[in-house]
């Protein structure tokens, strides 16, 4: 453990690079200042998720303190060696007071409506923070947690762990050479989702068991009775609790090409199928979304659309993609597997001079087609940083290296971007969300205030 005045001084070192949002022309990241010792992280949530990025920190550090409201999974973690001697807790607020002169940073791998609060109690404290995806339940949280993370000058990073992958930047610096010329729309898709949607809220509802610490995981959200319904991993359906398939893949599979255009402020979001909400509930078990994006001094005007819950693009993207060669067919320099052809979740953009398809959930594989074209294509020197890993990244900003690139200043922007979709969810079919992006309003459709931010009660409003 750093003493006072030192550990001040060296995560001051880190922090002061934090609220960089692109670190660019510059290759490999700087090793971080040599620490005296070990970075001391708190784990707030410990199961699922919060089991690999509890058990990242502990190879990064040492974790002190772990938290969770179910105290199996809290029980689990603390049998690991690693975390014997860290302190256990099931309110992350009674943890931060209590140990806060001892922790450095924070992991925060919770359900989505509990992130912003927790996440902004830390960094108000002066805490690194690696929060999972995507970074907040609502629009407004993802600012807030963005202008913390700036104020505050922490280390910070999402979990949206492609980021880090070699074939993500290298498919955003080929996008930005212009690659493809100059691209016009973007089309992503996942399987997503696999949880319960579409559905009532349960009647089999009672006193949660008392391993559940049920108040503690309500947080934020209205109140309402226990349900194995909702606990674990299933929460992600259900709108007070989740943010759909939306919130839990497109900080993946939409990352690259967001990254790569600086799809950032749309002027309007509408949702143009049929489904929608369920009951005010739940998320519908299929949808596509159409984002406006106007032009920028970098480039033009751009249409994104969004397929979840089976829906694929059609016309002449399905028909490019259709048309890929493929290993194994033939000669085998395409680098291409058969089901590349059939990607259940993967994006692909239109450029003036071809496309550009990644058939995989991180944008990390990618193809340019039509794929005889580009087989003398040769690819832009690297412009954007590798990676040492997702993790490392955030413990190298802590210790006075880099910024991690996905940190705040950048995940807060895609998440909101992102989180504007379900706003369309709750405008309903064929109802366009005319989105005043600079004061996060929806300008033609004053009902969606509550979902663009939610009416905390007092004792979750950690940021004040």
């Amino acid at each position: 453990m750093l003493n006072k005045t030192n550990r001040r001084d060296f995560l001051k070192q880190g922090a002061a690079l934090s609220t960089a949002f692109w670190v660019g022309h510059q290759i490999g990241y700087a090793a971080p200042k040599s620490p005296l010792e070990k970075i001391n992280f708190a784990s707030i949530g410990v199961g699922g998720k919060g089991n690999s990025d509890s058990n990242s920190a502990a190879a990064a550090g040492n974790v002190v303190a772990i938290c969770d409201i179910d105290v199996r999974q809290l029980k689990k973690k603390a049998a690991d060696r690693s975390f014997r001697e860290a302190e256990q807790f099931n309110d992350f607020r009674e943890m931060l007071d209590k140990m806060g002169d001892s922790i450095d940073a924070v992991t925060v791998s919770t359900p989505d409506h509990t992130h912003a609060a927790a996440a902004l109690k830390a960094m108000k404290m002066g805490k690194a923070c690696f929060c999972q995806k995507p970074l907040t339940w609502s629009i407004k949280e993802a600012r807030m947690l963005r202008e913390m993370a700036e104020e505050k000058q922490v280390a910070t990073q999402m979990g949206n762990q492609g980021t880090s992958y070699t074939g993500l930047r290298e498919a955003v610096e080929v996008i930005r050479a212009g690659g493809i010329g100059d691209v016009t729309e973007v089309h992503v898709w996942t399987n997503r989702p696999v949880w319960p949607s579409g559905i009532s809220r349960p009647e089999d509802t009672g006193n949660a068991p008392p391993f559940v610490k049920w108040d503690l995981f309500l947080g934020p959200a209205p109140e309402r009775p226990y349900s194995e319904t909702y606990h674990p991993f299933k929460w992600r359906g259900w709108v007070d609790f989740g943010t759909g398939a939306l919130g839990d893949m497109a900080c993946h599979t939409a990352n690259m090409p967001i990254m790569a255009l600086n799809l950032f402020e749309p002027t309007s979001v509408e949702l143009t199928t049929d489904e929608t909400i369920y009951e005010g509930e739940t998320y519908p078990n299929k949808s596509i979304l159409k984002f406006e994006f106007p032009a920028t001094a970098d480039r033009g005007p751009i249409t994104f659309f969004w397929y979840d819950g089976g829906h694929r693009p059609g016309g002449d993207i399905a028909e490019a993609i259709a048309n890929m060669k493929v290993d194994g067919e033939g000669e085998d320099k395409y680098g291409a597997k058969p089901g590349d052809k059939d990607a259940s979740s993967g994006c692909c953009l239109k450029g003036t001079n071809g496309y550009l398809y990644s058939p995989d959930d991180y944008g990390a594989r990618y193809f340019l087609l039509p794929q005889d074209k580009f087989m003398d294509y040769t690819k832009p020197e690297p412009t954007l940083p590798r990676s040492p890993g997702h993790f490392e990244e955030f413990a190298a900003a802590i210790a006075g290296g880099e910024p991690a690139m996905s940190n705040f200043s950048y995940a807060g922007r895609l998440t909101e971007t992102i989180l504007l979709g379900n706003l369309a969810l709750h405008a309903g079919p064929h109802n366009k969300v005319e989105w005043d992006a600079v004061n996060l309003k929806a300008t033609n459709n004053e009902s969606l205030d509550k979902w663009i931010m939610r009416d905390y009660a007092e004792e979750w409003k950690t940021w004040m």
